[in-house]
């Protein structure tokens, strides 16, 4: 339906109060009955005033958008208000673009209005502040011929991104111009008949990815590139802030930049909107004329998307006009300084380190990611690497270099790292990259599980790279997307958040867990959230219930692991304090596994029971894994057990927390080979058995725990490596358990290297022993 625009006036009406009905199409419903007040020379201005009625809260921010224009100013989307009993929007302001102090062009301005939702549905402004502590901006002199049909133009949802101009009419017999006057948008017009729109301060955009396409087809018809600059996060959830597109020529690393300084700034605002708040538009540099430049930039440009992680992820191709694709050329976010930097390093730690190994990925000669690790670090992949992390919280703020680190997770509960990599951007194919390398630097040992950022182009590097392994979704990640599309429900006192929490972190089968998700959606009427729908098809990477049978050496599901390197080497470290931070923190990591294999050894915890359990594995566990072993045998005494079924061999127990039927597990027992399985499965998700099944051991009177039970990870012997456990484990290939074997001795043979190297007398027992240690061996062929 087109709008129908009544309108009913002449000359002599023109210099009175005019009375504009509109009455807008179902589909956007903006009705709006206002008092034109003829100014000087005619010139007329909208006017808020309080009790003004509006449809939508939009429509009221439209009109104020258009006396703005006209009376010198701009604005803003200011704070929103909801209600406490349903969570719905009940009231919004809109503000002078000068309002606050955040940006030095603010000056406290406190111009706005307010618009509250009255029971009826409609929008009514409740507050007006008209004067302004600073000088409007001159006003140009545009003219509506008349308000007509055609009308819809300026109601639709073509006016939302600005002011449109209705076409003036030649017709003597309508009114004359000066009806409403503002300011027209700095507009140009492409080849072809697209708008093209010079930024300017305040402009808004419904997202960054809007942004990144007006500024790229002002470049096109100005006569350069863009490129995707920098984004910062906030420190608080990690979400983008905040984003730059530059000149391509902007910066130096490649011949082709000279250094220029134009570029755009948008800024993400509480509303949801982004708003440039800076432009620099002069360039250094002489610009293609517009149709060459055109040539270059497809108009069709495909720009970029903003991952459901937050990331960045620049698209392989671009759409030009005949609907064919071109390939982009990727360009590495590293500096080619770092190159030259790394290289000369690890080539210096490869005279003193053997094991060390790197590898650069090349692509037409220039140097894009970068992968290493050292002796050490590939030996602990032979120990902790069953469960590891892909860190790339880098990624979490603006960062001047892409450090990512792959850490597992050693036999102190400690964070280990397993090798480190810069990565040129954040496509799959780069991604992919860096996990096949970081796996042949490995020996090829498959993982069991990684925790890593839920990306398209990280989810697909995985399933190449890992077929079949268990994905996790980064905790903080996942919370950082909780806030982005649920954090207006999470924020109220609604009862959504206890009702989520509990459907996520308390349901036992899939069964409940389904039943829930259910019973939240039509609850509070999200079964139309995309983001719910889409975290429901992955939920077997992030909820619990689908992960606790997988061994994450007990990394919490809702959280993480201690940080690597602290605050001694991040994303933002400058070059030339990159390789002394990252040494000085790698050997702080390896002194505390140090002290702590030595206090294992030399130190005993003390025993609270008589068991003959707690006595073996205070003797195989380490401090830190024994406590968490302590704590379960503890905990077996405040529960209740008893037999449910028997068939056979196999038992079946049912363990409950005294006085608490609401905390209970099925415990399985093979009573044969004493295979033993407990429905809370924290012995496949951490490698510790639980309580439960220690009460059933209790029941039955098994004194010592298998063999089977005791990961050899745990232990304080875990510096040999899996051999053991390989042994035992039928499953284990021949190529794992030569592999460990490798390292275990090379780690071995180095500090023996070490040892023997400290003096002639030394250097000559060790040949000796060595001599003699290699016939032996040999005699046993």
């Amino acid at each position: 339906m087109t709008a129908i625009t009544d309108i009913d006036m002449n000359r002599e009406e023109c210099e009175n109060n005019v009375n504009v009905n509109v009455t807008e199409n179902p589909m956007r419903g903006i009705g709006i009955t206002n008092n034109l007040h003829v100014e000087n020379e005619g010139l007329s201005k909208l006017e808020p005033y309080v009790g003004l009625e509006f449809n939508s809260a939009d429509d009221a921010r439209e009109f104020y958008s258009l006396y703005a224009a006209h009376t010198g100013f701009k604005i803003r989307i200011g704070q929103l208000y909801r209600s406490r009993s349903n969570g719905s929007v009940s009231s919004r302001r809109f503000v002078c673009s000068k309002e606050g102090f955040q940006l030095h062009s603010r000056t406290g301005c406190l111009a706005f209005i307010r618009v509250q939702r009255v029971e009826s549905g409609k929008w009514v402004i409740d507050n007006f502040k008209k004067d302004h502590n600073h000088e409007l901006e001159p006003t140009e002199e545009m003219c509506l011929s008349r308000i007509q049909p055609a009308a819809k133009s300026l109601v639709n949802g073509t006016y939302r991104q600005g002011i449109r101009l209705l076409e003036e009419e030649e017709d003597e017999n309508h009114f004359p111009s000066g009806i409403i006057n503002f300011k027209r948008l700095k507009t140009g017009e492409r080849e072809g008949g697209e708008a093209m729109v010079e930024p300017y301060l305040g402009q808004e955009f419904s997202s960054a990815n809007e942004a990144y396409k007006n500024y790229n087809a002002y470049a096109a018809s100005t006569g350069f590139k863009i490129r995707i600059g920098q984004l910062f996060r906030s420190r608080d959830d990690g979400l983008i802030t905040c984003r730059r597109f530059v000149c391509s020529k902007e910066g130096h690393q490649h011949s082709s930049r000279v250094g220029c300084g134009a570029f755009i700034r948008v800024k993400r605002q509480d509303s949801g909107m982004w708003v440039v708040d800076r432009f620099i538009k002069e360039h250094n540099h002489d610009l293609d004329p517009p149709r060459e430049a055109d040539k270059k930039i497809p108009t069709a440009l495909i720009g970029f998307r903003d991952d459901t992680s937050g990331g960045l992820e620049n698209l392989g191709s671009v759409e030009t006009n005949d609907g064919s694709h071109m390939k982009r050329s990727q360009e590495s976010n590293i500096g080619s300084d770092w190159y030259d930097v790394l290289l000369e390093y690890f080539q210096s730690r490869q005279v003193e380190d053997t094991g060390f190994f790197y590898a650069v990925e090349l692509d037409d000669g220039r140097c894009r990611s970068v992968f290493w690790a050292d002796g050490r670090s590939r030996f602990s992949c032979s120990q902790f690497g069953d469960a590891i992390v892909f860190d790339t919280s880098y990624r979490k703020s603006n960062y001047l270099v892409p450090f990512a680190m792959f850490i597992g997770v050693n036999h102190h509960r400690q964070p280990v790292l397993l090798g480190c990599a810069l990565i040129a951007d954040e496509c799959k194919e780069s991604f992919t990259w860096v996990l096949r390398t970081w796996f042949r630097a490995m020996s090829g040992r498959h993982p069991q599980s990684i925790i890593a950022d839920q990306d398209k182009a990280i989810r697909q590097a995985i399933a190449q790279v890992f077929p079949g392994i268990h994905h996790r979704f980064s905790a903080w990640q996942i919370k950082a997307k909780e806030r982005e599309n649920l954090g207006r429900l999470l924020s109220i006192d609604s009862g959504f958040k206890y009702d989520y929490d509990k459907c996520i972190y308390q349901s036992q089968t899939a069964g409940e867990f389904d039943a829930a998700w259910n019973a939240l959606l039509n609850k509070y009427r999200m079964k139309g959230n995309a983001w719910l729908k889409e975290m429901y098809e992955k939920r077997e990477s992030w909820v619990p219930l689908y992960l606790r049978g997988t061994f994450f050496a007990g990394i919490p599901v809702n959280g993480g692991i201690k940080s690597f390197f602290g605050t001694l080497l991040n994303a933002q470290t400058p070059l030339r304090e990159f390789i002394l931070q990252y040494e000085r923190g790698l050997e702080r990591r390896r002194e505390e596994e140090r002290q702590d294999d030595f206090d294992s050894s030399n130190l005993q915890a003390y025993l609270h029971t008589k068991e003959m359990i707690e006595e073996q594995c205070r003797r195989l566990y380490t401090l830190t894994v024994f406590k968490v072993f302590q704590k379960e045998l503890l905990d077996s005494y405040g529960h209740l057990g008893m037999k449910i079924s028997e068939e056979g061999i196999i038992s079946r127990y049912l363990v409950r927390k005294c006085a608490n039927d609401n905390e209970k597990h099925i415990v399985t027992l093979n009573g044969s080979n004493l295979n033993v399985f407990c429905s809370c499965q924290m012995f496949e998700f951490e490698g510790v058995l639980c309580r439960h099944i220690l009460k059933v051991f209790q029941m039955v009177n098994i004194r010592d725990i298998p063999s089977c039970y005791i990961l050899h990870r745990w232990t304080k012997n875990a510096k040999y490596g899996f051999v053991g456990d390989v042994e035992s484990d039928s499953g284990g290939s021949s190529q794992d358990l030569k592999a460990m074997m490798v390292w275990g001795l090379r780690e071995e043979a180095c500090n023996y290297i070490g040892a023997g190297a400290a003096s002639l007398e030394r250097y000559k027992l060790a040949l000796e022993i060595m001599l003699e240690g290699r016939r032996k061996i040999s005699q046993q062929n």
